[in-house]
């Protein structure tokens, strides 16, 4: 049983819809008190956050959906809403290495797995100008100046992307994000102001895939943002 806890951009289709099936095995046994993987430590680290497996549960789906693939199988958890576990099975900047191990001579997932912190930076930039714009700006110095580990990055953009964002950050987020696709929008630029957040990031998601866009359809932003409205 594995619940990742980094972006599921990263895992493969295999991974993505595999984790998906062992979370619904997870709020099983958690809900019905089934012993089958009941003292796994995996299961032990999820007991008493159901509002946190539903929010992963979120982003699966999210994720399940910018791929093509449907869901029809809400998850009701919400004890301890906005916590989150404390501990993990392997750290972030392990999880990479165990998919990089894993995904030899196979697919990867819709983000490619990052060689080091640059990449993982440019990975999740807009999930965290959608949060905090001061720690926006404090990362980016720090990854300029080579004074974050690949590590330390990891596990911070990890717990980072657990804080609910604003509704006007994901909306600065998205529009950031709308710049590189908005050549595809045949209309005036009047009628996006009347878009709800919602259609604009689905317009987003739409047209970088529709252009393949390089450097958005690499972004966790492009699913997980959806994931909270």
């Amino acid at each position: 049983m594995r619940i990742w806890d980094i972006h599921p951009g990263y895992l493969n289709r295999q991974s993505l819809l595999g984790e998906h099936r062992e979370l619904h095995g997870l709020v099983s046994i958690i809900v019905n008190g089934k012993k089958g993987y009941s003292c796994h430590p995996e299961t032990m680290r999820w007991i008493g956050y159901g509002w946190a497996i539903k929010q992963r549960h979120r982003e699966l789906v999210c994720e399940m959906d910018l791929r093509g693939y449907v869901d029809n199988s809400p998850v009701k958890t919400r004890s301890n809403k906005g916590n989150w576990p404390l501990l993990y099975i392997d750290k972030p900047h392990i999880q990479f290495q165990l998919l990089k191990e894993k995904y030899k001579e196979k697919e990867e997932g819709r983000i490619p797995l990052p060689n080091n912190e640059q990449e993982l930076w440019r990975q999740h930039k807009y999930s965290v100008l959608a949060r905090d714009q001061n720690k926006y700006k404090k990362i980016g110095r720090g990854i300029s100046s080579r004074k974050i580990s690949f590590e330390s990055l990891a596990l911070e953009l990890v717990e980072i992307l657990r804080i609910p964002p604003t509704e006007g950050g994901i909306r600065n987020a998205v529009q950031h994000m709308w710049g590189y696709v908005s050549g595809e929008h045949k209309g005036g630029s009047n009628d996006i102001e009347s878009w709800s957040l919602k259609k604009l990031l689905i317009f987003t998601q739409e047209n970088a895939k529709k252009i393949n866009e390089p450097y958005i359809n690499k972004s966790t932003a492009l699913s997980e943002l959806m994931a909270w409205l």
